[in-house]
C-alpha cells in the first residue's frame, strides 16, 4: 500500500504575511485562496516540482500558530489502507 504525504496544514497568524512569504521569497505557486465569509479563509501553496502541498487560512484549523497538527494522506483503497495500520497497532 502506498502512503502519499501530500498536503500539511501549517497553523499562521497572519494568512497575507505567510502567503507573501511562501510566494514572493520562496517562489511556491498558489492553487488555491479561497474566502467563505470573514471567519475562513484557505490558500495552499506548493513548492516548484513537488507533489506535496501546505495549506493554512483562517477558520482552518485550532492549532496554536507556529504548531503543527495536520497531516494528509492520500491512498487507493481506505479499507486496506485502515486494516494495514491496525495490523500494525494503530488506532
Amino acid at each position: 500500500m502506498d502512503f502519499k504525504y501530500e498536503l500539511t496544514v501549517l497553523p499562521v497568524s497572519d494568512v497575507d504575511r505567510a502567503k507573501n512569504f511562501y510566494t514572493d521569497l520562496l517562489g511556491w505557486t498558489v492553487g488555491v485562496d479561497h474566502r467563505a465569509g470573514e471567519s475562513f479563509r484557505v490558500v495552499q501553496l506548493t513548492p516548484p516540482g513537488s507533489a506535496c502541498s501546505i495549506s493554512f487560512g483562517t477558520g482552518i484549523s485550532s492549532a496554536t500558530p507556529g504548531s503543527y497538527r495536520d497531516m494528509h494522506l492520500v491512498v487507493t483503497d481506505l479499507e486496506a489502507a485502515r486494516a494495514q495500520l491496525l495490523e500494525r497497532g494503530s488506532r
